[in-house]
């Protein structure tokens, strides 16, 4: 074994678990560092503290004279609390989150100093915009951009930081980051939903979108980690054989947390507590070494913030325990991939959830009405859907055995498709509410009537009912959510607005009675949005094949994938909605598929070099020590030395095979990335490295992989699978 290999698997076996103080009950440590609603009453006057709710409730704009009371609140609660600097807290294209510190210490002349942080540091900050990813919204030399405070996300503490969620946006006004489009489509379908809602309840004065993530990941040692350059560097391994035992047994998946893991795991909570995040879930998941996390539900653009945030955490959580946290989708090959399972909802200020099956008619038809709408929404932009989960990481994953297909399909279970067969059903005649719209279920004996969920789940579907939300499951384990939950909620609030306007035409000009009219409409989109639905195996060629039948997409790269973003339908959309401006959506569209050549790039530079300077030099050392052997044979057994040394002898010709052949396939895939290097258009620059570098890499990795389980173990430089998922 290697002497770095050695060191590192004999670090990670010192390992002992890092003792956590609870620190009391949870629920008292829950929002202990953030700036909410009773900290703002202790701290904040009561004019500031109504301008601040009123912001937050109904989109009013802060005065500065008030913002200035906000911030003298802000400030005295964060040095309180110990903090010594303050930043805007904002999410640029990187799909990571970005921070600034500056001090609140003010020096006043005199030897003298002061805490200051007024209202206009508060609302609005220049950081500097020069080198984050803008897709030629602005020239490389402009470097001016603008974070401007996000009052429906609360302020909150980490560490000494006062941190203050912000959106980001250009000079010229166009957005640079993820939440500022995905707050314009949380408005957007606040009102497309509210008005639709109140066809069902005059009350109904706001529809928050609801969210609730579960985060996948493995956990790696950090020694481990420091041996394979591939994981440090690309967060997954580029080759590696896969381990006799994997996943096979299934004995991992909501086994015994490992001491380590639950040490980290505890600790992990205890900082998501005082941030406000409500973690609930822990559980060992299908591969060795990875596991998950959920909170509980919240507001989406809250929901966001703090996905972003936990990730952010959970590294630095995991450097405390000697780990290091993989979000990387496929990290490793041969065993399950990692997701991040966007649950959405709808709920009113009623406290109505509106994909909630009621137990009246009534309260039946706002649930089909809200259900079929968000159906029909995601058979109209399936291609956008699919393209607002695309990522080089996630390619990986989507359509491997344990993650959804790249077809977009709807899955909503046996009892929900027979009610829409049977609203779909014009031969029956007129369809009345109390006899299409009765959700009960009845559980015949002895036993008492018990809630059921009115949906079976299916791991193979990408868009999932669950008994009372719709689950996006093709979500990648690493990607911020704000881009799936912003192409979500624009295409549903589209929906929504277009169902209004057919509906209150019936009603004005046919004098059709309310339900009568929705229901009309409904009718027709369950049939004209059938064709995305799917109860069965998503995993199936046979599905692959009905899927072109019924004319869906099968965009299985991240460049096909892409391209529906920039489509004039989506354009149209984005603007229609006043998510995204056409320059905006292009830019992004831009980034991303610079994104995706520069993984490839970086993954191909990375392959290439341990390839060279790690496995051929061990190989050509192990393939000297057989020669050796064979010469020796030689000597001592002259003429017959053949028969006696057909093994090393053969050996040693493979061996020269593999190295040959990784030599070849390097120096054509570096060949092809020069190509795709001078290519200036975004697109095809994407294509190429798509089509014509990233084929290289599983043949270099074949040829490496079978020279792994052919050379001495102790010769062998890099960290194993099975030392890398079976080390505690």
């Amino acid at each position: 074994m290697s002497t770095i290999r050695f060191n590192a698997i004999k670090e990670t076996f010192n390992r002992k678990p890092v003792v956590i103080d609870e620190q009391g009950r949870r629920s008292e440590l829950f929002g202990s560092n953030v700036f909410n609603e009773n900290a703002m009453r202790q701290f904040m006057t009561k004019d500031a503290y109504q301008s601040v709710m009123d912001a937050i409730e109904f989109g009013t704009k802060i005065d500065r004279k008030i913002a200035d009371q906000v911030a003298a609140a802000m400030k005295d609660w964060a040095l309180a609390k110990g903090a010594t600097h303050y930043t805007h807290w904002f999410q640029p294209l990187t799909g990571a989150t970005a921070e600034k510190h500056d001090a609140f210490f003010e020096p006043l002349g005199n030897g003298q100093a002061m805490e200051k942080f007024g209202g206009g540091q508060l609302v609005q900050q220049e950081p500097d915009a020069s080198s984050f990813p803008n897709g030629g919204i602005r020239n490389t030399f402009e470097a001016r951009g603008y974070t401007a405070w996000d009052p429906t996300s609360p302020a909150f503490i980490y560490g000494t930081t006062l941190c203050i969620p912000t959106v980001f946006v250009a000079y010229t006004g166009e957005a640079l980051d993820n939440k500022a489009p995905l707050l314009r489509a949380l408005q957007a379908v606040d009102h497309a939903a509210t008005a639709v809602a109140k066809y069902f309840d005059k009350n109904v004065t706001k529809v928050n979108a609801t969210l609730g993530w579960e985060q996948e990941y493995f956990l790696i040692d950090k020694a481990l980690v420091y041996s394979r350059p591939d994981i440090a560097l690309a967060g997954r391994a580029l080759l590696g054989h896969s381990p006799a035992k994997g996943q096979q047994l299934d004995d991992h998946y909501f086994g015994s947390i490992p001491n380590r893991v639950m040490s980290y795991m505890r600790d992990l909570e205890i900082e998501c507590m005082k941030l406000g995040v409500p973690v609930k879930t822990r559980h060992n998941e299908v591969a060795p070494n990875q596991f998950e996390l959920a909170p509980i539900f919240e507001e989406a653009n809250l929901a966001v913030d703090h996905n972003s945030l936990l990730m952010d955490v959970m590294e630095k959580t995991a450097d405390r325990h000697h780990f290091r946290v993989l979000f990387h989708e496929k990290p490793f090959a041969g065993i399950n991939g990692s997701g991040k399972h966007n649950n959405w909802s709808l709920a009113t200020n009623t406290g109505v959830n509106l994909l909630g099956p009621g137990s009246t008619p009534m309260k039946n038809l706002q649930f089909l009405t809200f259900f079929i709408n968000t159906i029909k929404a995601v058979h109209d932009y399936e291609e956008l859907v699919r393209a607002s989960i695309a990522s080089a990481s996630n390619d990986h994953r989507l359509g491997a055995n344990e993650a959804p297909p790249a077809i977009i399909s709807v899955f909503i279970g046996e009892q929900l498709t027979r009610v829409l067969d049977e609203l779909e059903d014009v031969s029956k005649g007129k369809l009345s509410p109390q006899e299409k719209t009765d959700l009960k279920l009845n559980v015949v004996g002895k036993i008492p009537d018990v809630l059921l969920d009115n949906t079976d789940r299916n791991r193979t579907s990408p868009f999932a009912f669950t008994g009372n939300k719709f689950e996006l499951r093709a979500a990648g384990s690493r990607a911020n959510c704000a881009t799936p939950m912003t192409v979500l909620n624009t295409i549903v609030a589209r929906q929504l607005k277009e169902f209004k306007k057919e509906v209150d035409t019936l009603i004005d000009k046919k004098k059709l009675k309310k339900d009568e009219a929705i229901f009309n409409v409904l009718r027709e989109y369950i049939k004209a949005s059938k064709k995305i639905r799917f109860e069965g195996d998503g995993y199936s060629d046979a599905w692959e094949k009905e899927a072109a039948k019924r004319g869906l997409s099968n965009n299985k790269t991240t460049p096909v994938a892409l391209k529906a973003k920039v489509s004039e339908k989506s354009i149209e959309l984005f603007e229609e909605m006043g998510v995204m401006s056409k320059v905006e959506v292009e830019a992004r569209h831009e980034i991303e598929l610079e994104e995706y050549a520069l993984r490839i790039q970086i993954e191909g530079r990375i392959l290439g070099d341990i390839a060279r300077n790690h496995v051929i030099p061990t190989a050509v050392r192990y393939q000297n020590t057989l020669i050796e052997n064979v010469q020796g044979l030689k000597d001592i057994f002259g003429k017959d030395f053949k028969k006696v040394a057909s093994e090393q002898m053969d050996l040693v010709e493979k061996i020269s095979n593999h190295i040959a052949m990784i030599n070849t396939k390097v120096n054509e895939m570096i060949e092809e990335r020069k190509k795709a290097n001078v290519i200036e258009d975004a697109q095809l620059k994407a294509d190429a490295y798509c089509e014509k570098v990233r084929p290289y890499f599983e043949e270099i990795r074949y040829h490496c992989d079978k020279l792994e389980m052919m050379i001495d173990d102790e010769l062998w430089p890099l960290t194993k699978f099975r030392e890398l998922l079976f080390t505690r």
